[in-house]
């Protein structure tokens, strides 16, 4: 597993925070008292699901020269949703 820059993790939790506050369905669990406890707050939301890697956004490197680099956290695993 890479390391995502500072920025890459401030993009990808901002990019989720978002899809969250548009109604997406989150991708842990999460029970009301843990709902309450984070204010309904999507970004704290978005937080705990990079955290535990729930995330399939991929990044992509540009190198220098004409590669580029796609970077991911880990395969999604979507047995965790159920």
């Amino acid at each position: 597993m890479e390391e995502y820059t500072k920025y890459e993790q401030a993009r990808i939790i901002g990019a989720r925070a978002l899809q969250i506050s548009m109604g997406a369905p989150f991708l842990i669990k999460l029970s009301d008292d843990d709902l309450k406890k984070l204010a309904y707050n999507t970004v704290e939301i978005a937080k705990l699901e990079f955290k535990q890697g729930m995330i399939p956004i991929t990044v992509k490197r540009p190198l220098p020269g004409t590669v580029n680099r796609e970077v991911s956290v880990k395969p999604f695993d979507q047995t965790k949703l159920e």
